[in-house]
């Protein structure tokens, strides 16, 4: 069975399987942990390496569209470089004057700062936070000097120091080497990425062909699959990044010159830059106007106002733009982009910084497409690890019904809720029976997740509710894209009275219970009853009169003789009673295979879904007759009384004389 077998297996097969692990595990780890060293050691070769390689990700878009247009491929790298470098060039300049231009003029808002700090003295006297807080530093700075007093008290008083002049004997070289290297070094750097930026764009498509003939000649359906995945991802997030960002810096920027705070295009532009800096960027972007608006105003208002115009665009932002331009397209968690700016930041310091997501990026991609790395993604990656059905499964054998709930309104949003117990709801109970008949599920654990179901098909009667006031509902097949499959009408069922059993445990009830709750839906008078109520002692008051229909339901495919033995207890209730048996299929898209077949165990119809099982209980149709035994107990009896005639013994005669 489809489920079974991707959650079960064998026990040999689970020990080879975590065999495989523990061999992979520790070269992966070990891997890794080279792989960071490396990247430590030479950051000074690779950083410059990455900055490129991302610049032209960003950039191999454009000149593929310039290509496009029948520009040659050397001018249309060489203009997208220096159009791209251009740009940079001009906000360094550009954030070079106005940081200069600020320098010049800090010393002009010292007073307003000292007026706020003696406002806020003010604000604490007469025994206020403050008074307390300067009275403490005071005695503590007493005390210690006391102390410092009493342990110099016998020694001699210190002598004063001797001035001592340090003369430097640098050569004229060494002090053009001290202070042009500096200096050099930035421009050296960004000439190298210009470089790098270049080739890369000019070789890429060689560059390409060698690493899939390094990684993947074996397999370049994955390899190539991957490659275009991280150029994507890593293309889109920098150019919606951009756009973002570009969308935020401009009102901010014209906002900051409104209000009258000074350098308003340096804030811009650095919020622009720092916003690429996951989480603390924007905060770091926003501290520093708030901080010359203190100063700059002589009163709070500038503060306040600078701070709402930040706040309203971190609302415009974070729920209007972000959701609109960019989403969720990384593909990465938001712990994982916390984590990932942690350890970038810790391997090469601010830079490191700015490039996180990216690199954190091309990180989820590889673990996406080699076997090896499927950890990282699954450790970053903000895609689901379980499938719905085993999420669903594990809530429910926790005990938690309310985060379960979550789930099926996520999906009930778009779906129905026979869609809902037929993909998620019967498939997780499955995984349950499964780890029953394995016998890993203790008693306490089939109880609760039996309970656990109850609770939540409880919660989600007000959506069967909702769903019950609807004109009709149309169960679309997995498999819809088959021509030979249509779309299945729920029949109505307004008058209609039916009872749903479990069929041998706990488990099976619960699932009764998510079919009762569908009935009602379709207008039925549905109830759920417990597999109990099928022994011998309690089936007598189980149907009432006015039940046209009876539906067992068994998660074990192999209950033929369970199910035999109820359909003929439930047929003998009464005449006319239409009983059917319900055992689904692990998967509602693979063939229907029931090992129990309805001529088998005299039911009236056996379906392998919620969907149909709806489809044959609410069909106007006579019951199928229940089948006599044959009479084999008289003919054994009629057979044992011939073979055991025997002649009575003679009575001798007797001698009357």
């Amino acid at each position: 069975m489809g489920a079974q077998g991707k959650s079960g297996g064998s026990p040999v097969s689970i020990v080879r399987t975590e065999a495989k692990l523990a061999r992979t595990s520790l070269p992966t780890v070990v891997t890794l942990v080279g792989v960071t060293a490396i990247l430590y050691v030479g950051r000074e070769v690779f950083l410059p390496l990455a900055v490129a390689l991302l610049l032209t990700f960003a950039l191999a878009p454009i000149v593929s569209l310039l290509r496009k247009h029948s520009l040659p491929k050397i001018p249309a790298v060489i203009l997208t470089v220096a159009v791209a470098f251009a740009v940079i060039a001009l906000v360094s300049f550009v954030v070079a004057t106005q940081v200069g231009s600020l320098a010049q003029s800090i010393p002009t808002y010292q007073n307003n700062v000292l007026e706020k700090i003696r406002s806020l003295r003010e604000l604490g006297a007469g025994g206020g936070i403050i008074d307390r807080l300067s009275g403490a530093v005071e005695q503590v700075g007493a005390e210690l000097e006391k102390g410092t007093q009493s342990a110099n008290a016998p020694q001699q008083p210190a002598r004063e120091p001797l001035p001592v002049e340090i003369v430097s004997r640098q050569s004229p070289i060494d002090t053009l080497k001290n202070v042009i290297v500096p200096l050099i070094s930035p421009f050296a750097t960004a000439g190298l990425i210009v470089i790098v930026v270049i080739f890369m764009l000019l070789e890429r498509e060689n560059l390409r062909d060698r690493f899939i003939r390094l990684v993947g000649s074996g397999d370049l359906h994955r390899t190539t699959e991957a490659l275009q995945d991280a150029g994507k991802r890593v293309a889109r997030y920098l150019l919606m990044q951009l756009v973002i960002n570009t969308l935020y810096a401009v009102p901010i920027t014209i906002g900051l010159w409104v209000l009258g705070i000074p350098n308003a295009l340096l804030w811009g532009v650095l919020t622009l830059i720092l916003r690429f800096v996951p989480y603390i960027g924007p905060a770091i972007g926003m501290v520093l106007p708030l901080f010359l608006a203190l100063a700059v105003s002589p009163d709070w208002s500038l503060l306040m106002w600078t701070a709402a115009l930040f706040l309203v665009m971190e609302l415009i932002s974070n729920n209007v733009l972000e959701p609109w331009l960019y989403g969720s397209r990384t593909g990465l968690s938001s712990l994982a982009i916390i984590v990932a700016a942690i350890f970038w930041a810790w391997l090469w310091g601010p830079l490191g910084l700015v490039l996180s997501t990216p690199l954190t990026v091309c990180l989820v991609v590889l673990g996406r497409h080699v076997p090896q790395f499927e950890f990282l993604n699954v450790l970053l990656g903000n895609e689901p690890v379980l499938e719905p059905h085993a999420r669903l499964y594990q809530r429910l054998l926790a005990g938690d019904p309310d985060e379960a709930t979550d789930h099926a309104e996520e999906f009930l949003e778009n779906g129905y809720l026979v869609e809902f117990y037929d993909k998620i709801g019967i498939p997780a109970l499955l995984l349950g029976e499964q780890d029953r008949q394995r016998g890993v599920m203790r008693e306490e654990q089939r109880m609760r997740l039996a309970a656990s179901t109850r609770a939540l098909v409880v919660n989600l009667t007000e959506i069967a509710d909702e769903e019950e006031n609807e004109e009709e509902i149309v169960e679309e097949p997995a498999n819809s894209d088959r021509p030979d499959e249509e779309e299945v009408d729920l029949p109505d069922g307004e008058g209609k009275s039916l009872i749903c059993i479990g069929g041998r445990g706990e488990i099976d009830d619960a699932a009764a219970a998510m079919l009762a709750q569908v009935f009602e839906v379709q207008g039925a008078a549905a109830s759920a009853a417990s597999h109990s109520s099928l022994k011998a002692g309690s089936i007598q008051n189980l149907v009432p009169v006015e039940v046209e229909t009876v539906v067992v339901v068994y998660l074990n495919a192999q209950s033929s003789t369970y199910a035999r033995h109820s359909v003929r207890r439930l047929k003998r209730l009464r005449r006319g009673l239409r009983v059917g048996i319900l055992v689904p299929r692990p998967d509602i898209s693979a063939p229907a295979n029931a090992a129990i077949q309805p001529e088998d165990v005299n039911a009236d119809f056996v379906a392998s879904s919620i969907a149909e099982a709806v489809v044959y209980a609410l069909v106007d149709a006579p019951p199928v007759p229940l089948k006599a035994e044959p009479k084999r107990l008289s003919r054994s009896r009629a057979g044992l009384r011939s073979r055991l005639t025997v002649t009575p013994p003679a009575v001798p005669e007797t001698d009357t004389n």
